[in-house]
């Protein structure tokens, strides 16, 4: 079911999105900046030359800009190449090491906030996936279907009950009888009934299909297992794809694809989820990217073009999934911007750690050639992954 009315469509919603990234990142810099009486310039949403601008009260001009790699916000005498007055108090260089550190440490962290508002707002209104299952669909060809309805809960099979602490997983479970008729316990309208359904055995197109889902369970199970992540329900159905093709058996099913519950927290409960949440995505991308260095994962770039259609995808399926997507790449562009690499925020802080350490700047001209190199290749890069998305490679 979509998210959204033909009077917004997908598209728009998906660019919304991605300038909400940005905006939040840039809001960051800009507060901050003025909290520490640093004169803001300009806000642009985009780089080039503004197609809307607006002037404000506090001299700051507002912008929108075509080039949609990201956006900035302009201080006075932050500009690598600007001449600065040694005597103006609201120019960038002339304020203190610290609130020139925390006003760059402020996008990255305003990423990181985002992403816990996001989520705790996300678990209270919409709720967690529990490991509880309901059944929503029955595939065609199999004994189940008609017997078998969608929002069915199978509670036990053969008397031994699924999905609790000590339960198998109904996959596992089917398995165990190699075919035989197995008696399924329902719930269904309040009421339990007893559904008796014969097991069907995959055959080798299905088997190697599940050979492929068992490869990516197994890889996602190893990114939350290096996240110190537990995911009970994960383990549970890597456990029943994995055991039968380890022992070279058939692989029997009964057609029927689960849904997981969603529960609402209450405050208490989302705000602890809320907070874990971008400790916990952080470790599952520096995993990610670990894996991609070492060669067991290759990397799968993608620029603002891929980042619309990935948004549009998930706004489809429903706003949870657009504002799940949001938190993530609110996190991704967080600790991507504090990398300490030439050009982000990340390369600033080095700079920045280095004065306060030594309580002496580093050379300018240094500093300056550094982030020119660095600007201009971040500028290349981006437009090679903008190209990639239209695959001109």
């Amino acid at each position: 079911m979509r998210c959204y009315s033909p009077l917004v469509p997908g598209w728009l919603l998906a660019i919304l999105a991605l300038g909400f990234l940005i905006v939040i990142h840039e809001s960051g810099h800009y507060f901050v900046a003025r909290w520490c009486k640093m004169r803001v310039e300009r806000f642009s949403i985009g780089f080039g030359p503004g197609i809307l601008k607006k002037q404000v009260k506090s001299g700051t001009v507002f912008q929108l800009a075509p080039i949609p790699f990201g956006g900035f916000v302009e201080i006075r005498g932050m500009n690598i190449a600007e001449e600065v007055d040694p005597e103006d108090r609201h120019a960038y260089p002339n304020r203190p090491a610290w609130q020139r550190f925390v006003t760059i440490l402020a996008g990255p962290a305003t990423n990181y906030l985002s992403a816990i508002f996001l989520a705790f707002g996300l678990y209270t209104c919409h709720g967690q996936p529990q490991d509880s299952w309901y059944i929503a669909e029955v595939s065609d060809g199999y004994d189940a279907k008609g017997k078998l309805e969608p929002n069915d809960r199978i509670v036990a099979v053969d008397g031994v009950p699924m999905f609790s602490p000590s339960g198998l997983e109904l996959g596992e479970a089917i398995n165990q009888r190699n075919g035989k008729p197995v008696v399924l316990t329902v719930h269904r309208h309040h009421h339990q009934i007893q559904i008796t359904v014969k097991p069907k055995a995959l055959t080798d197109t299905r088997l190697e299909l599940a050979r492929n889902v068992t490869r990516i369970l197994q890889q996602s199970s190893d990114r939350l297992r290096a996240a110190h992540v537990k995911s009970p329900s994960l383990d549970a159905a890597l456990a029943s794809w994995q055991a039968p093709i380890r022992n070279h058996k058939p692989l029997y099913r009964i057609g029927t694809r689960l849904n997981y519950d969603i529960v609402a927290l209450g405050i208490g409960d989302a705000t602890v989820d809320a907070l874990k949440y971008p400790v916990v995505q952080t470790k599952v991308i520096m995993t990610g990217l670990r894996d991609i260095f070492t060669g067991k994962e290759e990397a799968d770039l993608g620029g603002p073009v891929r980042i619309v259609s990935e948004f549009k995808a998930a706004f489809a399926r429903g706003l949870p999934e657009g504002i799940k997507l949001l938190m993530m790449l609110s996190v991704y562009l967080g600790l991507f911007n504090l990398f300490p690499l030439p050009a982000l925020d990340g390369g600033r802080l080095v700079f920045l750690t280095y004065e306060m350490v030594t309580r002496r700047r580093a050379n300018p001209k240094i500093e300056t050639m550094v982030h020119m190199g660095g600007i201009m290749v971040l500028m290349i890069v981006m437009i090679l992954v903008t190209l990639n998305d239209f695959n001109v490679f």
